[in-house]
């Protein structure tokens, strides 16, 4: 069940984000993509780490910010450069997003057919 806390942590963030009225100018749009998309990849990652009873909070916290560092360096570089690499960081952690997804969606289905199955043994 602790699993669920950093999904109502995400949906209560959310739910402020939508109810203030603070505004960022463009330029930072990228930045804040890749903010969240690599929050978001950690998140999952560590509900996915959960799931297979590997989590481990520092592993966790430090690649939730070594990751965030990351993309939000490499978005940097690429502005001073004149290219697009934040569209890397985008690419993979997407990639990482969906994978993780599809991981977590596979391990409850498979648990709540196991407990399906365990009561209709019963």
């Amino acid at each position: 069940m602790v699993w669920i806390l950093p999904i109502v942590g995400l949906m209560i963030g959310i739910a402020l984000g939508l109810i203030t009225d603070i505004q960022l100018p463009s330029e930072y749009s990228n930045y804040l993509l890749i903010a969240i998309l690599a929050c978001l990849d950690s998140l999952f990652g560590g509900v996915r780490a959960y799931l297979q009873n590997i989590y481990d909070e520092i592993i966790f916290i430090t690649g939730f910010l070594f990751n965030m560092l990351l993309a939000i360096s490499l978005a940097f570089l690429g502005v001073h450069l004149g290219v697009d690499l934040y569209l890397v960081a985008v690419f993979a952690f997407g990639m990482r997003l969906f994978r993780n997804i599809a991981v977590i969606r596979r391990m409850l289905i498979s648990k709540w057919q196991l407990i399906r199955k365990n009561a209709k043994k019963s």
